[in-house]
């Protein structure tokens, strides 16, 4: 499984982001995938999560309200959008597949990772 983030960058705060991260490999179609973060210094945290059929997404409370999380199963792609960003956003932002539901947050849960894209806000 290969996961391919992209669409990180530098912004001013208030500004918008859209990540996305490209699945190939497994059948990512039947797991839950996810987005984390970590800034220097700081432990990953989980930021938003999505099940196989889009029905069901969690954000952390950080990010609620001013995240959207969404997949397209038939491109196999996974997208996050991040407005009204804030300079305690940054970090970078990792892809996470494989993952179960009810440990949505839990970056051991995922098997697979992409190599990450930086986000920073200013």
């Amino acid at each position: 499984v290969q996961l391919v983030e992209s669409g990180g960058g530098s912004v001013q705060a208030g500004g918008s982001l859209r990540l996305s991260c490209a699945a190939s490999g497994d059948a990512q179609s039947s797991k839950c995938m996810g987005w984390f973060r970590q800034a220097p210094g700081k432990e990953r945290e989980g930021v938003a999560a999505i099940w196989p059929g889009g029905d069901m997404t969690y954000y952390a409370d950080s990010v609620k309200g001013r995240s959207t999380i969404s997949r397209d199963n038939a491109k196999n792609t996974l997208s996050l959008q991040m407005n009204s960003l804030k300079p305690e956003d940054t970090a970078m932002y990792y892809c996470a597949a494989g993952g179960s539901g009810d440990t949505w947050y839990d970056g051991r849960r995922y098997p697979y990772w992409g190599q990450g894209t930086q986000v920073t806000v200013s």
